[in-house]
């Protein structure tokens, strides 16, 4: 009788804590957030993904009840506010906005600090975007055919920029320079709307960059599209060819945005953010707003993301090493 009812005790103890054990996490996740909500912008203010942030800002600050801030660490290829998510409390309350370098930058800095893959946890991608070669105005080119003819007869004459080393924009723009044969030095931004000032400036003559930077630019004359790396033309540049109707079929990547915090943030926060995320990318503000940017709203899951980023880390690995790339 008394082992019997010792067991009862123990199987109901047992139970118990099983049942606490689950409903941690959940009470965890229930009390996200506790304060405010810091977002780390891995660019510049006034690129890609600075503009996906704020588009995303008002909603989350809604629907969150605390206040949302954004803060721009730019530098190294968006290394640097890695480094700093990395290093912050895992609790929810910091999270990070990048884009497609995360899975280049290993390959490019041996000895970040951090380990991108161990230090930070992928949330989800938020959104696609395709990209679009520009020119300055004063470049004779209309067409991506004359571009490459230009090129061919101005080696060493002119360059290319990209919002920063390891960049979706860099590394293709080095993919496309060998497709069509021609040769020009790069340099490097902290982000895209730097870049694309100077580009209007004629510091630079030409840019792989995004179409929410490149349409208004395009549209108010202060810069020349020649194509578009979308499967179909753009809606808000439909006279710009894609690469396809350039003559270039097989050159069609596109840039990504992504949600991460850091490693060791509870299963059930990081759910509940994806979830409060997922929330906010359907609202129908924010979509219209991702309309204009000429950008697709994603939100994967999280398996799906983490998965998209190891396949990126190996492809760009090797694309890195075959044309020597390295972070200066």
């Amino acid at each position: 009788m008394l082992k019997r009812a010792f067991l009862r005790r123990l199987l109901a103890g047992t139970a118990a804590a099983a049942c606490a054990a689950v409903a941690a996490p959940s009470a965890f996740a229930q009390e996200w957030p506790a304060k405010p909500i810091r977002i780390l912008v891995s660019f510049a203010p006034g690129g890609l993904t600075d503009l996906i942030a704020r588009a995303l800002q008002p909603r989350l600050q809604e629907a969150a009840g605390q206040p949302v801030v954004i803060e721009n660490r730019p530098g190294a290829g968006g290394t640097v506010a890695e480094g700093l998510l990395a290093k912050s409390a895992p609790d929810g309350h910091t999270l990070l906005l990048s884009a497609d370098s995360v899975p280049a930058n290993p390959h490019l800095v041996p000895n970040l600090g951090y380990d991108a893959f161990k230090d930070l946890t992928p949330v989800g991608m938020l959104a696609r975007i395709p990209l679009v070669m520009v020119v300055n105005n004063d470049v004779p080119a209309n067409s991506l055919k004359d571009f490459v003819s230009h090129a061919k007869a101005s080696t060493g004459k002119i360059s290319y920029a990209s919002p920063g080393i390891g960049t979706s924009n860099h590394l293709y723009f080095e993919v496309f320079k060998d497709l069509a044969g021609i040769e020009m030095p790069h340099v490097a931004y902290k982000g895209g709307g730097p870049a694309m000032t100077d580009l209007i400036g004629g510091h630079v003559q030409v840019m792989l960059i995004s179409a929410t930077l490149a349409a208004p630019q395009v549209a108010g004359g202060k810069i020349k599209a020649l194509a578009v790396t979308s499967d179909k033309r753009s809606a808000a540049m439909p006279n710009v060819p894609t690469f396809a109707e350039a003559g270039f079929p097989q050159f069609k990547p596109q840039q990504w945005t992504g949600l991460f915090v850091p490693a060791g943030t509870p299963p059930a926060v990081v759910s509940r953010i994806a979830t409060e995320f997922g929330k906010v990318m359907k609202a129908p503000d924010v979509l219209a707003r991702l309309n204009e940017l000429n950008a697709e709203p994603v939100m994967s899951s999280q398996s799906e993301f983490a998965g998209m980023l190891r396949r990126e880390h190996e492809v760009l690995g090797k694309l890195i090493k075959q044309r020597n790339i390295k972070a200066q």
